[in-house]
């Protein structure tokens, strides 16, 4: 039985943190899901993946596994170290492994079946990295995924639907992915990054144990008129520049509909005006802001009577834009 240095299939140093493990995991199972590669020896490599992560995710199997694991090297043939000599390796059937409870291949390397399944016969024993029996429930591990949603639909809120693939493991201890759509109701004034916790849609809880959750994490698209800061916009307003100079009424187009802006006199380039109450929704009924800022365009191809025009201004204008 040859022994798996979990830590170098998933490229972590020993020392690595829960979320160091955890963020390892998730890049190399997208690079080698068998939905996406299918290069030969991709799913292998997965199983060996998803093999790893189950142990070193949970602190009280990574902390056993670490105790058993100094001094040997990748693919070393193992020999129980002292103090764990109780324990059988001796397998029976093909390939040196014992079948999985139920005469089904486990689908986990010898080195694994050693110490997380039944060690033979009708006596149920208790692995020494197991807190109790096989039979002891499992619960499902939260997972996370992304949407991505347009503005609009966060101003109004709106009910979407979501595929996902999410890998199942049996009560064989064999993994399979499932596809899984499902309606997500997205609230009204969302913002960007907020993350929607979904009850039990997350992974699969094996022997009894509950089904883990979905945190679902909500991006919303670039806007083609709006930044987006929280609940807050904003964006420009193109003016002419006799609209600058002699003031105007403006139609400008909000997410909810059109308001006639009044643009003062004398205004000038990145000037701003603010809109109450036409930003995303806030809890409380309240909203945020619209900031809207102007900015002098000029014709950038001008007809000739509008260049006579201008040069009739220059000869009567006593402007000076550079004075002072």
């Amino acid at each position: 039985m040859q022994f798996q240095d979990y830590y170098q299939t998933l490229g972590v140093e020993r020392g690595a943190s829960k979320d160091e493990i955890k963020k390892a995991y998730r890049k190399l199972s997208r690079k080698y899901h068998p939905d996406i590669n299918k290069a030969k020896g991709a799913e292998d490599q997965f199983k060996r993946i998803g093999e790893a992560y189950e142990v070193l995710k949970d602190p009280d199997k990574r902390g056993r596994y670490d105790q058993i694991g100094k001094g040997f090297s990748p693919g070393e043939e193992f020999r129980a170290p002292p103090g764990w000599q109780n324990v059988d390796f001796n397998f029976e059937g093909g390939r040196g492994r014992r079948a999985a409870p139920g005469g089904v291949p486990g689908g986990f390397s010898d080195f694994f079946e050693a110490f997380f399944n039944q060690q033979g016969g009708s006596q149920r024993a208790r692995s020494p990295f197991r807190s109790g029996f096989e039979d002891v429930p499992a619960a499902g591990e939260d997972q996370e995924a992304e949407l991505t949603i347009s503005l609009d639909d966060a101003y109004r809120g709106v009910t979407t639907p979501i595929t996902l693939h999410q890998t199942v493991i049996g009560p064989d201890g064999g993994r399979r992915v499932e596809e899984k759509t499902f309606q997500v109701k997205i609230p009204a004034g969302i913002t960007e990054g907020t993350k929607i916790r979904l009850k039990d849609q997350g992974g699969k809880g094996t022997r009894g144990g509950r089904d883990g959750d979905l945190l679902l994490k909500v991006h919303l698209a670039p806007h083609a008129r709006f930044e987006i800061e929280g609940h807050d916009l904003k964006t420009v307003l193109p003016l002419a520049p006799w609209e600058a100079v002699l003031g105007a009424k403006v139609t400008f187009k909000t997410l909810d509909g059109d308001v006639q802006l009044k643009i003062p006199l004398g205004s000038q380039s990145g000037s701003r005006l603010r809109l109450k109450d036409k930003g995303l929704p806030k809890k409380g009924g309240e909203r945020g802001s619209l900031t809207i800022e102007l900015r002098i365009v000029v014709p950038p191809h001008p007809t000739e009577e509008e260049s006579r025009l201008f040069a009739e201004l220059e000869k009567v204008s006593k402007f000076d834009p550079r004075a002072g």
